[in-house]
């Protein structure tokens, strides 16, 4: 049906429902004039947000913005796209940019409720509600598929990838944005006179499956919050087992270094070729006598100056002792 045809047929007293995939800027500017529609709200319908909202404008039309979601389970990520809708009375425009956007369930199950088809566009708005929030269930439930197998990496024991736990938590984050500021759009329709009454119930209903989504998102998000945190703790616990692991190696190095240090010191001290060494080491006696000697006096002298150490510690500079004071004194809220 050409967009002159359209606009005629919207004063035959019920409304056209024109539908749009990714149009561009000629198409967008050719439907705003043919149906009178704002600059602004054409100008809002080509840019892609990241939060949803509705604007009402001077001509009864409204503008309201949805976001959509679905998983793609090779990648095991959340893809979005966007929904524009300009509401009148007797026109629905509907442009859809990225991917899960399709509308042919929403236009299906208006058809077959005549009864709420009559009630005019406002029955074509709840269709597209339903049918959006219907599809963030599916969503939550592989988001929260990732984030039990996460746990069950990080609460084993094993350290999880910190970057995808990073990069799960941005995924629900995005999700919540296009969730949460969902809840005032769609309470603004239960308010009196913005819909149909026959229609108050159906959106009511869809308001009730958007909050529990909203409030599952927020127990994701602020879960994965607490399995980052406990990842970190593994990593620092799975590194201080290597430091521990390193102590234990330098400290068998350090005995093994140790026993060999006086054989080192004997084979260096009677290895010299001082003339008087090699005269006066006639004997079993005085080799022996060197030989401990010369390992038992350093030893004797480390031990006196530590012991002269613990005794004697040494006091901290009057500097030290004044700032101490002050901190001592200082009220503790």
């Amino acid at each position: 049906m050409p967009l002159e045809q359209a606009a005629a047929h919207c004063k035959l007293g019920g409304f056209v429902w024109l539908g749009m995939f990714e149009p561009g800027p000629e198409e967008l500017s050719r439907v705003r004039e043919v149906f009178g529609l704002h600059e602004l709200a054409v100008e809002d319908a080509r840019t892609f947000h990241l939060r949803p909202k509705a604007e009402q404008y001077e001509d009864g039309t409204e503008l309201i913005i949805l976001r959509t979601a679905r998983y793609d389970d090779e990648r095991e990520e959340v893809d979005t796209g966007e929904i524009s809708i300009f509401l009148a009375e007797h026109f629905v425009i509907t442009v859809r940019q990225g991917i899960a956007s399709e509308l042919h369930e929403a236009r299906s199950r208006l058809e077959s409720r005549p009864e709420l088809l009559k009630t005019g566009s406002a029955s074509t708005l709840w269709a597209i509600f339903d049918q959006v929030v219907d599809s963030y269930a599916p969503v939550v439930e592989e988001l929260e598929r990732d984030i039990e197998q996460i746990e069950a990496t990080v609460f084993s024991g094993a350290v999880a990838p910190t970057e995808r736990i990073y990069f799960l938590r941005r995924e629900v984050t995005d999700f919540y944005r296009a969730v949460h500021p969902l809840l005032a759009v769609l309470g603004r329709r239960l308010q009196a006179g913005k819909s149909p009454s026959v229609l108050l119930p159906y959106i009511r209903d869809v308001h009730d499956h958007l909050q529990l989504v909203n409030e599952e998102v927020a127990a994701q998000r602020d879960l994965l919050t607490t399995v980052l945190e406990a990842n970190i703790a593994v990593i620092s616990v799975e590194q201080n087992k290597i430091n521990l692991r390193q102590s234990a190696t330098m400290e068998r190095l350090t005995i093994l270094a140790s026993v060999f240090l006086p054989l080192s010191f004997v084979v260096g001290f009677f290895g010299q070729n001082f003339e008087w060494l090699v005269s006066h080491i006639s004997g079993l006696t005085a080799f022996l006598a060197l030989t401990i000697g010369g390992l038992l006096l350093p030893c004797l002298m480390l031990y006196i100056w530590l012991r002269r150490r613990s005794a004697h510690p040494p006091q901290p500079t009057p500097e030290v002792t004044d700032t101490l004071r002050r901190g001592a004194a200082a009220p503790r809220e």
